[in-house]
């Protein structure tokens, strides 16, 4: 049997001088880019995509340590925070429970 530590965060995001969908997502693009290259993590922009000045980034990752899976977690956030086009409002992290833990057979194969 397998202990997955497992993690999703999403990051709501204000872009103060966007003055369009353009400007919006060229102050986007460089986190969601350098999140996915930095740090190897899962990442998309999950919300507010017809709003100019705000976005809302998603990651999801895997790590084989509950510390490790923090210590990338705190990278990220910093990451995203220390842009200095963006205002990072909320952080909200979702954890895939320690006890819920899948073996050979219980994952679902058809779909």
């Amino acid at each position: 049997m397998v202990v997955m530590h497992a993690a999703a965060a999403s990051f709501d995001l204000h872009i103060p001088a966007s003055r369009s969908l353009k400007e919006r997502r060229a102050a986007v693009r460089p986190i969601v880019d350098g999140l996915r290259h930095r740090f190897h993590v899962s990442v998309a922009e999950v919300g507010f995509q017809d709003q100019w000045q705000r976005a809302q980034v998603a990651v999801a990752l895997v790590a084989e340590s509950d510390g490790h899976l923090r210590e990338i977690l705190d990278s990220v956030e910093r990451f995203v925070a220390a842009r200095p086009d963006v205002e990072l409002l909320e952080v909200e992290t979702v954890w895939l429970e320690p006890g819920s833990v899948l073996g050979p057979g219980d994952w679902d194969r058809n779909g």
